[in-house]
């Protein structure tokens, strides 16, 4: 069974968005291994949202993802950070692009060892020759609760303090947009749920855009909208999730994936 395109989703000719797919997809291999991981998908982040993206193992979200955030090339159809069309960009402009517009956290820290918590957060800054706000800085590092660790190194910081600096780096430079692929999926219960509020926090203290890849009912929670993959197609979204209503969609979209 194919699903219809969910065109509720689509993007508006409208300002307000931090990010837009139009009609995007993605495209592996030919012939005998082509696999569709994306199939025309249209989709809207908007300004100041916490969003999830959820669905079935192998769906494609963490495809549609990396594709949204410039990580990735597409097949066809387009990709917008803001009003800026990503396909009209060079390798050099894309770069700049993703270090001064999008923050990312993945599910591994991907801290350097070598450098303090401070030094890891505002990397990406000094890697741009840019000076950090000072005062937005201070307001990110006491969001998360990093004040007392700005000097530690990543070795003498727990897994959830490891994933804090990460979100604080992701913060740091006032992107429009964070995405976050799994970002509690190497965290305890208890750290992750932290990790969660800071980026809650962010979206509803600092404006922030936020975007989550996650397969946990419990983290997608915390989202002010919860999207829906199904081989490759957007095939429903969720306004004011619980975890319990996500728990139940998604045990209905895994039935789907099994028995088509």
């Amino acid at each position: 069974m194919t699903a219809a395109p969910f065109d509720a989703l689509a993007p508006h000719p409208t300002t307000g968005f931090a990010a837009a797919t139009s009609e995007l997809s993605k495209v592996y291999g030919s012939g005998d291994t082509r696999v569709v991981a994306l199939d025309r998908v249209s989709i809207a982040f908007r300004e100041g949202e916490f969003t999830a993206i959820m669905g079935p193992s192998g769906c494609g979200k963490s495809t549609l993802m990396h594709c949204a955030a410039g990580l990735d090339s597409v097949s066809s159809g387009s990709v917008r950070i803001g009003t800026t069309e990503l396909s009209t960009l060079g390798d050099r402009q894309l770069t700049e692009l993703r270090r001064d517009r999008i923050g990312f956290i993945f599910q591994a820290f991907n801290l350097l060892p070598t450098l303090t918590a401070l030094e890891n957060i505002t990397l990406p800054l000094s890697i741009a020759g840019r000076r950090p706000d000072q005062q937005w800085l201070e307001r990110v590092v006491s969001m998360v609760g990093l004040s007392r660790r700005l000097g530690h190194r990543p070795g003498q910081l727990s897994g959830g303090q490891q994933q804090r600096v990460a979100v604080a780096r992701a913060l740091a430079s006032r992107p429009s947009i964070i995405f976050g692929d799994e970002p509690t999926g190497n965290l305890d219960s208890r750290a992750g749920a932290e990790v969660l509020g800071f980026l809650r926090d962010s979206v509803r203290e600092l404006g922030q855009t936020v975007v989550m890849v996650t397969h946990d009912p419990v983290a997608a929670g915390y989202a002010d909208r919860v999207v829906f993959l199904s081989d490759g197609r957007l095939v429903d979204e969720m306004a004011h999730p619980t975890p319990e209503r996500v728990l139940d969609r998604m045990k209905a979209l895994d039935t789907h994936s099994r028995t088509s």
